[in-house]
């Protein structure tokens, strides 16, 4: 079997060994700073002046999902062995599923790559591990993976983690030839957002033009975008458990252990959520929609682009992107 596709097999064999045991509790902060020093020590002196970077660097807000050079260090320039620490250190942050769409959107860039025959930019080793002060279990400290359509950061505080900015793309969004025609990396989410759209009607739609692009960007510091669309007061509870559906479908991509409580509180305060839409409801057209929490997140969907066949969704907290709050509460409580 190929070293590379072997590395890849076997954080999600250790994931299923550990589920597997009925008692055992996993730590995510632990585990991410075990598999961060692990990563680290197979690398030299020079990749690890790449790869390692100071907390407080200017680099750890500095993050896109375009494909352009980043600091850190790319995948292509580590060996097997050092491939594998890179995904287990990624297999940290994921759940089972979370990991097979990640490592799906990468994929997907040797499908632009072939087609577009430009193998510098569309590149399915061109993302890059960074990780930012030292890791441990005081302190904080944070790690990214990042390249084309990809970005998760992560920021661990005295053992919590922060999980935002959380960037998934997909171009194509549905593969629609070929070996690999049918799939659809976050098709799922994009379906049950549709169907809360059409059943809602025109109350949540805000343009009948959806934007180019997701309207927060790759700003550092995500803005409360204008009161439009439904709240969830309003929806009856069929289009409120479509609209819990859409959030629970993105942080399934997330460790159970970090996303449980947090999706447990937006339910209790479902209420508060306010759904938009724009753009057609009808699959294959483009669209938009967004889902917000007054003072607390966004999160945008976009297909848009490419003839409606190329999609990027973000989760975005208004404070606590890069861990902000908890670097907060950490400054206060050392003083």
């Amino acid at each position: 079997m190929n070293t590379r596709i072997t590395s890849l097999l076997l954080p999600l064999l250790l994931v299923s060994v550990a589920s597997a045991h009925p008692g055992h509790e996993s730590n995510p902060a632990d585990e991410m700073a075990a598999a961060a020093n692990a990563f680290i020590q197979w690398l030299t002196p020079e990749q690890k002046g790449k790869a390692v970077l100071e907390f407080k660097a200017d680099e750890r807000e500095n993050w896109h999902y375009v494909p352009f050079d980043r600091q850190g260090i790319k995948l292509s320039e580590l060996s097997p062995v050092q491939d594998h620490y890179a995904y287990a250190l990624l297999n940290t942050g994921l759940s089972q599923k979370g990991f097979m769409t990640a490592t799906t959107i990468m994929s997907l860039e040797q499908i632009l790559r072939e087609k577009e025959n430009r193998p510098d930019v569309r590149d399915p080793e061109k993302y890059y591990v960074t990780i930012f002060g030292k890791p441990g279990k005081q302190g904080a400290w944070g790690w990214r993976f990042e390249g084309h359509h990809l970005s998760l950061n992560y920021t661990i505080v005295d053992g919590k983690v922060a999980v935002t900015p959380a960037f998934f793309g997909t171009n194509p969004a549905e593969v629609r030839e070929g070996p690999r025609s049918g799939i659809r990396p976050l098709g799922a989410m994009e379906d049950i957002a549709r169907k809360l759209g059409q059943s809602l009607g025109n109350a949540a739609v805000f343009s009948d033009k959806p934007p180019k692009e997701i309207l927060s960007g790759q700003d550092r510091t995500a803005s409360p975008p204008e009161e439009q669309g439904v709240k969830g007061s309003d929806m009856n509870s069929q289009q409120r458990e479509l609209l819990l559906g859409v959030l629970s479908e993105f942080a399934s991509n997330g460790r159970q252990e970090i996303s449980g409580e947090a999706m447990q509180k937006i339910r209790d305060a479902a209420d508060n959520l306010r759904f938009a839409w724009a753009g057609s409801t009808k699959r294959g057209e483009a669209h938009y929609f967004r889902i917000v929490m007054p003072q607390a997140f966004l999160v945008e969907y976009a297909n848009t682009q490419n003839d409606a066949n190329h999609a990027h969704a973000t989760w975005r907290l208004f404070n606590g992107d890069f861990g902000r709050d908890l670097l907060g509460e950490h400054i206060s409580q050392a003083h």
